[in-house]
């Protein structure tokens, strides 16, 4: 099953599902890792340049998981009360806003010099949004707001799920496992 269905989602779905969220765990691993380090040490820029052309990655996964779910079914919710289920719809909302506002703010950070951003010498985002001012400085502050803001959010995602499987006992997290 790739497709999703009105019960399920397909294998598309999960696998971009999953995708996104060991992409945005482990970049905001290493973007904890990368503030600790100093201008001499000696991953500071290698872990900088990874974590660009993974946000970079990340970020075309991004739009093909919008993209596809604007094609595809989206499976109805399993809650009891329509307030959950609609609850539920603005929390996905709410990350998906919140992840499209941290991949711009990357953008503006990273091209701030002028310089574009490369993805493992496989191709370059063009620096587009220059300098203006305290760009660099400004985007950095809104980029941490949002990357702490989406832990958070990814936090209470990963909780609402265990609790519809260990509490409710339906097949909320079961049908993100396995199409």
């Amino acid at each position: 099953m790739i497709l999703n269905t009105p019960n399920r989602y397909g294998l598309v779905a999960i696998v971009l599902h999953w995708l996104m969220a060991l992409g945005v765990i482990g970049m905001f691993g290493l973007g904890l890792y990368m503030v600790e380090l100093t201008y001499y040490d000696n991953w500071y820029h290698g872990s900088l340049e990874f974590h660009k052309a993974v946000g970079v990655l990340l970020a075309l996964v991004f739009l093909a998981r919008l993209i596809w779910r604007q094609f595809n079914t989206v499976p109805t919710g399993l809650a009891d009360k329509a307030i959950a289920n609609k609850a539920a719809h603005w929390m996905h909302l709410g990350l998906y806003l919140v992840m499209a506002a941290l991949f711009v703010s990357g953008y503006l950070i990273s091209t701030a010099d002028g310089r574009a951003v490369d993805v493992f010498g496989l191709f370059s985002v063009p620096a587009t949004l220059t300098d203006r001012g305290s760009q660099e400085e400004i985007a950095g502050q809104i980029h941490e707001l949002l990357a702490w803001s989406l832990a958070g959010m990814v936090a209470l995602h990963a909780l609402a799920a265990l609790k519809h499987h260990v509490i409710n006992k339906d097949n909320t997290l079961k049908r993100m496992l396995r199409p």
